[in-house]
């Protein structure tokens, strides 16, 4: 199994986003501290920095979880990026950056609702 957690500021709007822009499904909801999403057989736990949840708990040199922290994320991979570019600018999502195009394909990075960046990306044909 293959879990990935991102810390979001609130649960619902994390949802929303996740399910409606980006194809995942919830399997369980904890509101307002936790989620479990999935898409493609990964599930995607979501968590907030607060509550009673063991991702909310401080490290032990006092450090607290928060949303959007450096450049970790998840990659998911379209068939035709321009066209999903298109449909969640239309639905007013933030995108970090302009496409970037390497030898293995083209990428573009947008935000969650907490800041969290989602890379979308297409293989090289």
């Amino acid at each position: 199994m293959l879990r990935i957690r991102y810390m979001v500021d609130e649960i619902e709007p994390a949802i929303e986003f996740y399910t409606k822009y980006l194809g995942f499904e919830t399997k369980m909801k904890n509101a307002p501290y936790f989620a479990m999403l999935s898409r493609d057989n990964v599930n995607f736990v979501l968590s907030t920095p607060y509550g009673p949840g063991g991702a909310a708990k401080p490290m032990s040199d006092g450090s607290k979880p928060e949303a959007a922290l450096g450049w970790s994320r998840m990659i998911i991979d379209v068939d035709d990026l321009g066209s999903e570019i298109d449909r969640l600018k239309a639905a007013g999502i933030h995108f970090r950056n302009d496409v970037a195009t390497g030898p293995g394909g083209s990428e573009v990075i947008l935000d969650d609702p907490s800041g969290n960046p989602v890379e979308l990306f297409q293989p090289a044909q």
